[in-house]
């Protein structure tokens, strides 16, 4: 029998990858796990939690706005940004410690550096050379930067979490969930901000109603958004400012003090050492996998973002949970991503699962569409004006309950609770049946009674 010096080598320390590593461990396996940067991966350090708690610095200028109408005296406030950075960076570090420390203590050898494979059960790291049984490449992805004049003047969401000032005027490039979200951030700390999408529509994928709602509430916020609209070159001005030259309906010249580009992510397969090793690549450049996440290659497996599947970590997570349990426990098992619920940070926020109502069109044909717009109870005293948005896609033949959509304050939180119920296949009369919690915005989705029936057009 072969001796390998592990049964298990995970290539890259994010959320994938440290959940496959320690289910390893838990399960016998000898394990061993490398990273280049720290641990945590795209998540912890330079993507959902920091981003997360800078939402949550711009929604206090809500806060602060609306407090006056229940009867608060707010005085002055002011904003510091390096202060809560400083706080950002003080939070990571000790994230990404535990992460660290969890894997140490679960018995899986924490390596320090840039692994790459070395064949079908080998890996080089730091002019080492390591074998083992499986070894999975969990190296996520990064910021897609376009080629274009003066691109070097522009930053990526990496460089957005450690600017040393706030930016006074902020464009960014994109309409996706990144773009969106960080448009929201610089506007409710202060900045002023504009938004320039290629598309139709911001957020392509999600539900129309959805996209179209948001955007009025960003509009409303002041947030500037130019769809159809494309950068062209960035140059930069004797005063550092940025002076960007666009195409389409934003057609001209604009002057900004810090462009982000915001278009979209790549798999960081470069120097892994994929095509030698005779792992295959995707139609989308991520590396391609099976149900099981087995490459081309027998014994290499991949999970996460550098798949170019579902970037999102519980999609990552699971895959690499089931992958450590296929290989090393009693069965084998598939990671199951059917109506995966997401939320967009923006402000206000989104969240969504199963299908919009154009994909449960292009499945069933004809569908039964439940919505509502509505003031929530907090707006009635501080005057705010935002509008919540609730809506249910139904399949008209079977009543199943196909897709959940929501834009509003604690959106995420609501939908999460609903995505059990349509992953279970609850029906409209199973939400009809059930007792809202009043006064609350998510009983409005168990209260819906106003329906359209949409047929697919011939």
């Amino acid at each position: 029998m072969t001796r390998y010096d592990y049964d298990f080598f995970v290539i890259g320390g994010g959320s994938g990858g440290v959940r496959a590593a320690r289910v390893a461990a838990s399960l016998g396996a000898r394990v061993a796990i490398a990273e280049n940067h720290r641990y945590g991966g795209t998540c912890v350090i330079r993507g959902c939690v920091p981003k997360k708690l800078l939402v949550y610095a711009a929604r206090f200028a809500d806060d602060f706005a609306d407090a006056a109408g229940f009867g608060w005296r707010v005085g002055d406030t002011a904003f510091s940004w390096p202060a809560l950075i400083a706080a950002k960076d003080r939070e990571i570090a000790r994230l990404s410690g535990l992460y660290r420390d969890t894997l140490q203590r679960a018995g899986v050898d924490v390596r320090e550096g840039a692994a790459r494979l070395a064949g079908a059960h080998a890996v080089e790291l730091g002019g080492e050379r390591i074998t083992a049984e499986h070894i999975l490449v969990a190296t996520g992805g990064r910021p897609f930067r376009p080629v274009l004049p003066g691109i070097e003047h522009a930053i990526t969401s990496n460089e957005a979490f450690d600017l040393p000032m706030l930016p006074r005027r902020v464009l960014i490039v994109g309409g996706g969930y990144i773009a969106i979200e960080f448009a929201g951030i610089f506007r409710g700390l202060g900045a002023e901000v504009a938004l320039s999408y290629r598309g139709e529509e911001i957020l392509r994928g999600f539900d129309d109603d959805v996209r179209r709602h948001l955007h009025a509430e960003m509009a409303r916020r002041g947030i500037d958004i130019w769809l159809r609209s494309e950068v062209r070159g960035i140059a930069r001005l004797p005063d550092g400012s940025l002076k960007v030259s666009l195409v389409g309906t934003a057609g001209g010249e604009a002057v900004f003090d810090t462009v982000m580009m915001a278009t979209g992510r790549v798999p960081n397969t470069d120097g892994l050492g994929l095509e030698a090793a005779g792992v295959a690549l995707g139609r989308h450049g991520g590396i391609a996998v099976d149900d099981y996440q087995q490459t081309s290659v027998p014994g290499i497996y991949a999970v996460g973002d550098v798949t170019q599947r579902i970037a999102l970590t519980p999609a990552a997570i699971k895959e690499g949970a089931a992958l450590a349990s296929s290989l090393f426990g009693s069965a084998r098992v598939k990671a199951d991503l059917d109506y995966v619920p997401t939320a967009v940070f923006s402000q206000p926020p989104v969240g969504t699962v199963g299908l919009s109502e154009a994909a449960a069109l292009e499945r069933c044909g004809e569908v039964d569409v439940y919505r509502a717009a509505f003031l929530p109870m907090r707006g009635t005293l501080s005057g705010r004006e935002e509008l919540t948005l609730v809506k249910l896609v139904v399949d008209s033949a079977t009543q199943r309950v196909l897709g959940a959509h929501m834009v509003g304050a604690d959106a995420p939180e609501i939908v999460q609770g609903l995505a059990v119920a349509i992953r279970l296949g609850a029906t409209k009369a199973d939400f009809d049946a059930t007792l809202g919690i009043h006064p609350t915005a998510a009983e409005e989705f168990v209260t819906l009674r106003e329906m359209i029936t949409v047929r697919r057009q011939a």
